[in-house]
């Protein structure tokens, strides 16, 4: 009479066979090019420099009468919200029947360190709205702004309140930089020569920037390279690792002017907070806000920490706001299985009313 095996010698079984698959999958791993990201059909509008407009084709057989105008931070490449097939936020808001245009960036030239905030808010995000409106000919432009994009869309509503905004949509995206410890230490005005660095480098280099975000957590990378070890025996785990690791480390330089701007006006003076800063000659008043506005906050983000995040929605005048607090990090919250999940069937119900 034969005997099942022991719990313990099921788990032995188990745990030899992944070791297995480890080892066969890693030269796998090492041989094979990253997946694909990004795929989602879309057209070019606008190129100019580092600036990027894309359309993506509609799917949906009625689509909402408000487009949705997607800004990336000028750091980040587009494709964290269109990542896999089943993986993409832009995906997701084409078959919920949503008109999606995006601002994406590309590495600025050696020309282009003269960029300001200026430009980019006053500027590209002002050219890139008329051609919206013109392509889809609407009126009004719902914006959504991730992280630093949050950022630049607040200081493009609160600098132009006359712009053709119908909502704001804002996802983690710091306003209180005094919260940013971190990286106001890291940006230590006793320390830090902002000015001799961008004198000397003109544009700053992703290098400085990758090991700046690098420091908020030093040990991450190892314990990355070790749960993918741990985990090479699954194929949907590896692949969503390589995903999410070539956009973490897929950073662009910044625009020297820019960068100044950032450090000078946001992190030392935090000008959003006291209402000092002022842009193109416009003085960045949160207060000039009166479109409806979500804002978007990670509980569990170590990047833009949730104080640092928080005071948006008290701080503008529309009558119409919310702020949602969702489980995650500053990347899972927007992109990944938990942001199915949690944030995008929010976003859908609150955007879909008021995109008529």
């Amino acid at each position: 009479m034969n005997r099942a095996p022991s719990p313990l010698a099921e788990r032995i079984g188990v745990e030899i066979e992944r070791a297995i698959q480890r080892r066969i999958k890693g030269v796998e791993y090492i041989a094979s090019p990253a997946p694909p990201m990004g795929a989602t059909p879309k057209d070019s509008v606008h190129t100019e420099g580092t600036l990027n407009l894309y359309h993506y084709r509609p799917v949906a057989s009625e689509i909402y009468r408000v487009p949705v105008l997607i800004v990336m931070a000028t750091s980040n490449r587009g494709y964290i919200l269109d990542l896999a097939p089943q993986q993409s936020f832009v995906a997701f808001l084409l078959e919920r029947g949503y008109d999606v245009y995006m601002i994406d960036w590309s590495a600025p030239r050696s020309d282009e360190r003269t960029l300001t905030m200026e430009d980019y808010t006053q500027r590209f995000l002002l050219d890139c709205v008329r051609r919206v409106r013109e392509r889809s000919g609407e009126d009004e432009v719902t914006m959504l702004g991730y992280c630093m994009g949050g950022v630049l869309a607040t200081i493009y509503a609160a600098t132009m309140p006359e712009a053709p905004l119908k909502n704001l949509v804002c996802f983690t995206t710091p306003i209180d930089f005094s919260k940013m410890e971190l990286f106001a230490k890291w940006a230590d005005e006793r320390f830090f020569d902002v000015d001799r660095l961008v004198d000397t480098v003109g544009n700053v280099p992703s290098d400085m920037l990758l090991a700046s975000f690098d420091a908020l957590r030093p040990a991450s990378r190892v314990a990355g390279q070790t749960r993918l070890w741990e985990g090479m025996w699954n194929d949907e785990f590896v692949t969503s690792y390589r995903m999410f690791e070539r956009w973490s480390s897929d950073m662009l330089p910044l625009a020297g002017e820019y960068f100044r701007a950032t450090v000078k006006d946001l992190i030392w003076k935090n000008g959003l907070m006291t209402g000092d800063m002022f842009v193109g000659g416009r003085r960045v008043d949160l207060a000039n806000i009166t479109v409806p506005l979500l804002h978007v906050l990670a509980e569990h983000d170590h990047i833009v920490t949730h104080a640092a995040a928080k005071p948006l929605v008290d701080r503008v005048s529309s009558t119409d706001k919310a702020e949602v607090t969702i489980k995650g990090g500053h990347v899972s919250v927007v992109a990944g299985a938990n942001a199915q999940k949690r944030l995008w069937p929010k976003l859908d119900a609150w955007l879909g009313a008021r995109s008529t």
